[in-house]
């Protein structure tokens, strides 16, 4: 049986004329409330032309992207080639969807017959007890690749054409970035395509975040760290929200445009041996506006093993992680995810933290 708030739309609870707080599901205690970011207007999000790193003699976007994913674990996307009527068409298509009436919304649902819950389709994330506090989101999670693996019936016809044209660009351009951050390690360019094979899954994650009367109480999205090799975000226009932990502070992803975010996942961590690693980000709400998001998630097929290669693999820095199966990390992501944990500490697949913590801050790129 799902939990008896499983079917509960944050949407639904926000539309209440007379909500002044949100319900106490909700509300974090107060050392986990969001604060503002002092220091956020001294620091900027890194940008990286894609389109230039293909150049072999750019060695200065090389250098950009060096730098963002070793003190970042993410950056801006500029050059990814889709035009911004596409990028809006996809946007409004999105807000349409969340704006439709509910029980049109509930033909996709991820709750079955009111008895089973799965991850595929409309809803919220999943609730695994009355004591855990609940993300003040909606969600529509949908699996992308392999194509043949597609159910249909949980796609919104007005998202479908969109999302499979929009699945085909952003695949492209997520497999550039493969390609640039396998030659900054000094290896060919397929080295980390190979390693997802060519059935690799991905995944949409299309997130509504409804107005809150006090977002300083709640988590739009609690704070986590994807366990993706690449994840490439589509982000609202006109509202921000997003926030990255950056030398222990919380700082704020301006509203970009027609610009995209690449955020490293897990599966990168684990497969670069922590020279790459997955950043810690979460969402914050707005108390008058609704914000959107498009997140699209790349893991590898979930029968490989995956874990450090052996050529990241050496005295001066010795395997970081276990192999495990794909699938079993895939598995374990949202216990994880619902406990706040990281999924590698979760399943207890890290297995040098000392060494990693001893090389932190001076861990180099291969020729940097």
């Amino acid at each position: 049986m799902v939990h008896q708030d499983q079917g509960k739309l944050v949407q639904v609870v926000a539309a209440d004329v007379g909500l002044v707080a949100p319900p106490s599901r909700y509300v974090l205690s107060k050392e986990n409330r969001p604060t503002t970011v002092a220091q956020q207007a001294k620091l900027v999000i890194p940008i990286v032309d894609v389109s230039r790193l293909a150049m072999p003699d750019d060695v200065e976007e090389a250098a950009k992207l060096r730098s963002a994913l070793q003190s970042w674990g993410l950056f801006v996307v500029t050059g990814h080639g889709m035009s911004k009527e596409f990028l809006d068409e996809i946007l409004e298509a999105t807000r349409k969807f969340f704006h439709l009436p509910l029980e049109e919304k509930q033909k996709c649902s991820n709750v079955i017959d009111g008895v089973k819950f799965q991850n595929e389709g409309y809803g919220i994330d999943r609730i695994d007890s009355d004591e855990q506090i609940l993300d003040w989101c909606d969600r529509l999670w949908l699996q992308l690749q392999p194509e043949d693996e597609r159910r249909l019936q949980f796609w919104p016809q007005n998202l479908r054409h969109l999302l499979h044209e929009y699945t085909l660009e952003s695949g492209r351009v997520t497999m550039d970035v493969l390609k640039a951050m396998a030659k900054l390690l000094n290896q060919e360019e397929g080295f980390f395509i190979n390693m997802v094979g060519e059935r690799f899954k991905s995944y949409s994650r299309f997130t509504y975040y409804p107005p809150c009367p006090r977002p300083d109480l709640v988590n739009g999205l609690k704070p986590h760290t994807d366990n993706s090799v690449i994840t490439l975000l589509l982000m609202d226009k006109d509202v921000s929200g997003l926030q990255v932990l950056k030398d222990g502070h919380w700082v704020d992803v301006p509203v970009l445009g027609n610009d995209l975010l690449v955020v490293v996942g897990e599966g990168m961590e684990i497969v670069s041996n922590a020279i790459f690693k997955a950043p810690w980000h979460r969402v914050v709400t707005s108390a008058n506006k609704e914000r959107l998001s498009l997140a699209m998630f790349y893991q590898p097929e979930p029968e490989r093993i995956i874990g450090p290669p052996g050529v990241l693999v050496h005295e001066k820095r010795p395997a970081m992680f276990k192999k495990c199966l794909v699938q079993t990390l895939a598995d374990g992501y949202w216990d994880a995810f619902a406990a706040g944990d990281r999924t590698v500490d979760f399943l207890n697949v890290r297995i040098n933290a000392e060494a990693d913590a001893e090389l932190e801050g001076r861990a180099v790129v291969a020729n940097n």
